[in-house]
């Protein structure tokens, strides 16, 4: 079971704040470090200092750590158009020495998007860029260098695009892709995926969502294996039940409520409830969702704990 570590820095977070995340991220053992993509706070927090963007805070931490991998659960399409998108994601690419994974998402958070003026179109026409989007990144990336892309749709054109830089990874960085739409989202993932993420479900949705994922991919002649299966779950551990209801308490949540959604409770509670999920799912990932950026012995905890119970 590979384990990364997953951020929310909207809630409250400066470039500092999240480099000695990553860093302790790193030197604790996990394969990655992944943040979220939003412009705007959720929930009764402050969300001082403000947001931070996704891919100029990767920028940064693509030369200011050497090991772990990088990306987004999920940049949201609506932000950026995809020819400067690629070539920001290949920019950084290189910059990492081959470390970013790209998630993409269609965008939903719509308060963000009225808040910074971002347009937020009707749900099928944003599936519709979103189908788009995907197409254009991942063929200005696969084009060869020497040779021009162009593309013709319904909301972007382009005419003879160069498709430079080259990420460092060969043919790309891998796609993530994940949400629970029954029907489009399970047709895109089987086209574009390497990895589909589900965020804070239930194990009953998952099987379902991963179901789909796999009849997507058979219904198009492609295997369902080449497409790695992963979770993100808010993780609440403590080597007791106080260290447990402190952890609890600082990010506003109850225990309980963390027990039955996310992964909370003692380092054995907790590897018994990932077991559950992988003998039900196939899970090949696990994106802890960490609240308080501030309490790195957390992170080391889990490392120390209870990854290497999960390699065994």
């Amino acid at each position: 079971m590979d384990v990364r570590i997953f951020t929310e820095p909207q809630q409250g977070a400066s470039y500092d704040d999240l480099l000695r995340v990553a860093r302790c991220t790193e030197d604790a053992g996990y394969s990655g470090f992944f943040r979220s993509d939003h412009y705007l706070k959720m929930g009764p927090v402050d969300g001082l200092p403000g947001p931070t963007d996704a891919w100029i805070t990767l920028a940064g931490l693509a030369r200011d750590t050497s090991r772990v991998r990088l990306g987004t659960l999920m940049t949201a399409a609506t932000f950026r158009q995809p020819g400067p998108l690629a070539i920001s994601v290949a920019q950084i690419d290189q910059m990492s020495g081959g470390r970013v994974e790209f998630g993409l998402g269609s965008g939903w958070f719509a308060d963000e998007h009225t808040a910074y003026g971002i347009p937020l179109p009707p749900l099928g026409e944003r599936f519709d860029r979103y189908a788009e989007q995907l197409e254009i990144i991942t063929g200005l990336w696969a084009t060869p260098v020497g040779e021009s892309f162009s593309f013709a749709g319904k909301y972007f054109q382009l005419d003879g695009s160069p498709a430079l830089p080259k990420p460092a990874q060969h043919p790309r960085p891998p796609v993530l892709l994940g949400g629970k739409g029954k029907k489009r989202t399970p047709e895109l993932a089987a086209r574009f995926a390497d990895e589909f993420n589900l965020p804070f479900v239930d194990v009953e949705t998952a099987v379902a969502q991963y179901d789909r994922v796999d009849a997507a991919c058979r219904a198009i002649g492609r295997d369902p294996s080449e497409i790695a299966r992963s979770a993100a779950l808010v993780v609440c551990l403590g080597a007791d039940d106080a260290e447990v209801a402190r952890r609890a308490g600082a990010i506003g949540r109850d225990v309980d409520e963390l027990r039955a959604n996310g992964l909370a409770g003692s380092p054995a509670e907790v590897v018994q409830r990932i077991g559950e999920w992988r003998e039900r799912t196939g899970l090949d990932r696990l994106y802890l969702q960490v609240l308080d950026l501030s309490d790195l012995a957390h992170i080391e905890l889990f490392a120390s704990d209870v990854v290497p119970q999960l390699r065994s």
